[in-house]
């Protein structure tokens, strides 16, 4: 369906289509460094902790320490959406538990630590500490649903 809908753009208006194809690829190449950084660390981390380790941190019989430590790292930790994703596949298929991993994507999605400073200068104190609360206590609603759904 792509390749048909680039044939259509291109034969309507190959100079808009190209001008497109240029910004796709620029946004692409900005995308993958990020992307490709973040893999190699998860997967180096992976390496190097044995699965027993890491299911002992995150694993589902990790119960909620688990989910704590993993909304602390989410809540910490600066990583794009596109990049999470296959994170948390990778930490699932290394024994992370389901309801740990939810919570570490939704804090990451989230919660802003890192960024807290910025969002300040834009909203002020009170309303971006007030999001960021409410956004952790909402990361934690998340892992009691995926609790609730795969028990």
């Amino acid at each position: 369906m792509a390749a048909l809908g680039l044939a259509l753009s291109w034969r309507r208006d190959p100079d808009k289509t190209r001008a497109a194809l240029t910004k796709a690829r620029a946004s692409l190449l900005m995308i993958l460094s990020p992307l490709v950084t973040v893999i190699l660390l998860v997967a180096l981390v992976l390496t190097a902790l044995p699965p027993s380790f890491l299911s002992r941190l995150v694993g589902a019989q990790s119960g909620f320490p688990g989910v704590l430590l993993a909304s602390v790292a989410g809540s910490v930790t600066l990583i794009p959406g596109f990049a999470a994703f296959p994170m948390a596949k990778m930490l699932l298929d290394n024994g992370a538990g389901i309801v740990q991993v939810g919570v570490l994507v939704s804090t990451l999605m989230m919660v802003g630590v890192v960024t807290l400073p910025m969002e300040r200068s834009i909203f002020g104190w009170k309303a971006a500490v007030s999001r960021n609360a409410l956004a952790y206590g909402h990361s934690f609603l998340v892992g009691l649903a995926l609790w609730m759904a795969f028990r």
